[in-house]
């Protein structure tokens, strides 16, 4: 085997999409970009940026492989307008970049509020900071769950309690409402949609935004949310799916999500997990790595709480995201009952 065919061996089906972008002209590259989102082109561009000499090889056996494909779908990652930008003028060259935004975040299907889902967290906090609590609310149960969560990590915790509570009760909002709301914000960001979404937030929602929270911040927020109304505090538990719930996933759900976590994240997870966890894990494996598994785990010495949090939101992370393409079913908290 040629080193160019081990290198694209190796290649992610992230670095994979950039190298087939970028053997596209800026025209039928936009057109596949502008049915993504922005986490999707977020992580596309990323790649693209720190893509180095790609051999003929590579893009050869890259196309091939996507003839091969087609018709699959990736669900990728996280963004922003101007890192965005940066990674696709970096990786294009001025010209070519400035032509492919363009056609992407102008091309007319972008409303006010969709506008948001482009910028980093702490800049929607601050675009929101000042407004009516309710607008605040609206805003945060349009994001998708993972930015919300990070919106609100940016307030105190008051606000956070009043902004989640609001989310919790909000279920549809005016047409004219949303459309007004939509002009404001297309005052200061680009595009001209009149997109009449009205069905937003509930208690789901909240739930789910809840999910993302940093572990103390989250512990607090439910505590405050309890002392005001302890029925939907059950009712949001009820709904959150958390690290232990990965035991009520059916085993070929686990073992499509272990080919997507690394050993060394999936290790540091299960550190804090409870031993229901542990055991869908083992038995999800083969035998030869489950045994390496406990041999890390044994092995692996005190770590730090927030390092094992960190990892299993990652894990987490990665479910939510295959749950959404289909390709897993949540049980637990979250899950749906089957029939």
């Amino acid at each position: 085997m040629s080193d160019n065919r081990v290198a694209i061996a190796k290649l992610s089906r992230v670095d994979k999409a950039a190298i087939l972008l970028l053997s596209l002209g800026s025209t039928d590259a936009a057109q596949v970009l502008r049915h993504m989102g922005p986490k999707e082109v977020q992580r596309v561009g990323v790649a693209m940026a720190q893509m180095g000499n790609v051999h003929r090889e590579q893009v050869e056996q890259v196309m091939s492989e996507f003839v091969d494909i087609v018709g699959d779908q990736t669900s990728l990652g996280v963004g922003s307008d101007d890192y965005v930008r940066k990674m696709l003028t970096q990786a294009l060259g001025e010209d070519k970049a400035n032509g492919l935004i363009d056609r992407i975040l102008l091309g007319g299907n972008t409303s006010g509020l969709d506008s948001l889902k482009w910028m980093e967290p702490r800049a929607v906090a601050d675009v929101i900071r000042y407004e009516h609590p309710q607008i605040q609310a609206i805003v945060v149960a349009y994001l998708d769950p993972d930015q919300a969560g990070e919106v609100l990590g940016n307030f105190d915790h008051k606000v956070r309690l009043d902004i989640i509570l609001r989310v919790s009760s909000l279920n549809t909002v005016q047409p004219a409402a949303l459309k007004e709301l939509n002009q404001i914000l297309e005052k200061q960001f680009s595009g001209n949609s009149n997109a009449a979404r009205t069905n937003l937030g509930g208690i789901k929602r909240a739930a789910d935004i809840m999910n993302f929270l940093d572990s103390s911040i989250e512990g607090q927020l439910m505590d405050s949310i309890r002392e005001v109304d302890e029925d939907l505090s059950g009712q949001i538990e009820d709904l959150m799916f958390v690290f232990n719930n990965l035991s009520d996933v059916d085993d070929r759900g686990i073992q499509a999500l272990l080919r997507e976590v690394s050993s060394d994240v999936l290790v540091l997870a299960l550190k804090g997990s409870d031993e229901g966890v542990k055991e869908k894990i083992f038995k999800n494996m083969s035998k030869r790595a489950a045994e390496l598994l406990r041999d890390d785990l044994e092995a692996k010495g005190p770590v730090r709480v927030s390092d094992v949090e960190t990892a299993q939101k990652e894990i987490l992370t990665i479910a939510r995201r295959m749950a959404e393409a289909g390709e897993i079913v949540l049980g637990g908290k979250g899950g749906e009952e089957m029939i």
